[in-house]
Order: structure tokens, then C-alpha cells, then sequence
């Protein structure tokens, strides 16, 4: 398909044959593409590459102060970029390949984009678990910048057609890999010394973290902005979103556990199927509704910290914009 600006976006699936190098090729290239990840698409670009990397800023109309996560392939690509202590890699030997992103200080000229930390002395690196995705980037032998690859501040995309809907005639190559399998961004912590900060809830909860190294986790407390999904409005649909509301038929509902609605979360009360079906039940909501979304009561503890971060940037004023 393509727009006015001349771009055609090819949409294949992850089993295609060629659909791998194609990726690489784009990459490559200084082009965008957007690959599967298990906690929603990807939008990808060459991170030693500073055009390719303010490519994605100029697509998803990114503020320019919002930091980028580095993918790599193993421990051992992030270790060319970021100094790993030995709390950082028993991190990344307990979650890596997975949903959970580390703020490390950044070797000196390590050859990443300055864009990508957005001019910031750390790096935010995840090795995510979606196994095409690392091929790709191991293929690259460089670590990719991959924001979600949706318009900023709007949903996460968990489907390849969600990131179509966005990037159609925008973005030469989607890569579909079916509908990601957690469902929301990945937990983003800093280590800093012996400590564990966090800046982003996700499915690695501090329950976790704490679990596999006996380290406190510590929330971050600061107003910098030193990682993705700080900004106060973010996660949004088109629709106003309102929060620990009952159903009054007033509003489409999207309910949890025994509150029923228009649609549920997850009617079991389960918080990982509530964060896996979190974005397109939003999305859904958002075509169905020339009103405002209300949602059910989400326990606040476990991944719910997760789903109730994303739901009160979603609600927030949105006078800034980010993800």
C-alpha cells in the first residue's frame, strides 16, 4: 500500500521465506521497519544510525527528549554498549530474553546514535524474547532503537495490523509475528552502584526482581525524564478514559473479574490475560464509542501496578505526548 509521499508498506509474515533478510536488508538501508516482540511491535531502525533513529522520532511525531530502548540479540551486544555490572547481568541472566529493560551508563564512543538516549550518558537495552526479532538483529550484529511502533501517545500496537493502521504508506516493511503474548510494554528499571530503581511497571514485577537478586527495588522519584513511558499522558485512545468507575450504561465498559461490561479483561480476575488484552480492548472500545471508555477497578498490586500505570496515563490531560 502507499500514500502520496510515494512509500509502499509490505506487510509479511514472520515464516515467509526471505522475511528475515528483507528485514535486515530495510535496516540496513536507514529504512524503518517494524518487528514482532512479545510485548507489542516494535518500530526499528539501524541504532548506530542517527538519520535511521530520527526517522522514528519524524514517523510516530516523538518528542525529541524521550529515550529510545536499545534491542540486542544476547548479553554479550549489550556489553559493547553499556557498562553491565554484576547486579546488571544477574538481571539480564534471570529475565534475558524477556520483557524487562536495563538503564546502564554507556561505554564512551560506543557508536550509538546520540539521538537514540536523547542526549542522556545512559542507555536503556532489553534482549527481547520474540524470536524473529533477535535473528534479525543478531543477523545486523547491532543493537536496533525500537520504540512501540504506534503514533505517539497513542495505543500500543499488539497486532501487526494495528501498526499498519498507523504506518500504512509511512514505513516501507511490518513484520507480523500474530498478536504479541504479553500485551504491554516491558518493565524498565535503572542500576545505578548495588541499587535497582524502577521507572516503568511492567510483567517483570519488582516481586520478581527482588526474588531473583534480594535487592530492593526502589521507585524513581525524580522528574527527569530517563527512560520511555515517564511522561504523564501516553497509552491513550482517541476516546476520554475514566478509571475505577461501576457500570452505569452511561459509558462503554470494560469491565474485570465479576464486574461485567461491554467487554471484560479478564473475567477470571487473571492480571496477565487483563495486560495481554489491555490495547484491543481500548482499540475496540475507541471504535465503538463516540463517548468516554470507563473502566472496572484494577487490583493494584502485582502486573496490576503495570495495568493501572498505563490506564492513568491513558486518562491523563493530554498536553504532551510520548511512548
Amino acid at each position: 500500500m502507499t500514500n502520496g509521499a510515494g512509500i509502499i508498506t509490505t506487510l509479511i509474515h514472520e515464516t515467509e521465506n526471505g522475511a528475515i533478510d528483507r528485514a535486515v536488508e530495510k535496516i540496513f538501508d536507514s529504512e524503518l521497519v517494524a518487528l514482532p516482540t512479545e510485548t507489542v511491535y516494535g518500530l526499528a531502525a539501524d541504532a548506530l544510525n542517527d538519520v535511521a533513529v530520527k526517522k522514528i522520532y519524524h514517523a510516530k511525531g516523538r518528542p525529541s527528549h524521550n529515550p529510545l530502548i536499545c534491542h540486542v540479540s544476547n548479553n554479550a551486544m549489550a556489553q559493547r554498549y553499556v557498562r553491565v555490572t554484576p547486579l546488571a547481568k544477574l538481571l539480564m541472566d534471570s529475565f534475558w530474553p524477556g520483557p524487562l529493560t536495563i538503564v546502564l551508563p554507556q561505554i564512551p564512543e560506543n557508536g550509538i546514535a546520540p539521538t537514540v538516549s536523547a542526549g542522556l550518558e545512559t542507555l536503556a537495552v532489553r534482549c527481547p524474547a520474540a524470536n524473529t526479532t533477535r535473528e534479525i538483529i543478531s543477523k545486523l550484529d547491532r543493537p536496533i532503537a525500537a520504540p512501540s511502533a504506534n503514533i505517539s501517545g497513542k495505543l500500543s500496537p499488539t497486532t501487526a495490523q494495528d501498526v499498519l493502521n498507523d504506518f500504512d504508506g509511512k514505513i516501507p516493511l511490518i513484520i507480523d509475528g500474530g498478536a504479541t503474548k504479553v500485551g504491554i510494554e516491558s518493565t524498565i528499571v535503572a542500576v545505578h552502584d548495588n541499587q535497582i530503581k524502577l521507572l516503568r511497571p511492567g510483567m517483570v514485577t519488582a516481586d520478581d526482581i527482588v526474588h531473583a537478586t534480594s535487592v530492593p527495588v526502589r521507585d524513581y522519584e525524580g522528574t527527569q525524564i530517563v527512560a520511555p513511558g515517564q511522561l504523564q499522558s501516553h497509552y491513550a485512545p482517541n476516546a476520554a478514559v475514566l478509571l475505577n468507575q461501576e457500570n452505569t450504561g452511561e459509558h462503554f465498559f470494560i469491565g474485570f473479574g465479576d464486574t461485567t461490561g461491554d467487554l471484560n479483561l479478564s473475567p477470571n480476575g487473571d492480571l496477565a490475560e487483563a495486560a495481554h488484552n489491555l490495547f484491543q480492548h481500548l482499540r475496540s472500545a475507541d471504535k465503538h464509542t463516540e463517548g468516554s471508555i470507563a473502566l472496572a477497578s484494577i487490583p493494584n498490586s502485582g502486573i496490576g501496578i503495570a495495568i493501572n500505570d498505563r490506564l492513568k496515563r491513558a486518562s491523563a490531560p493530554r498536553d504532551e505526548s510520548s511512548t
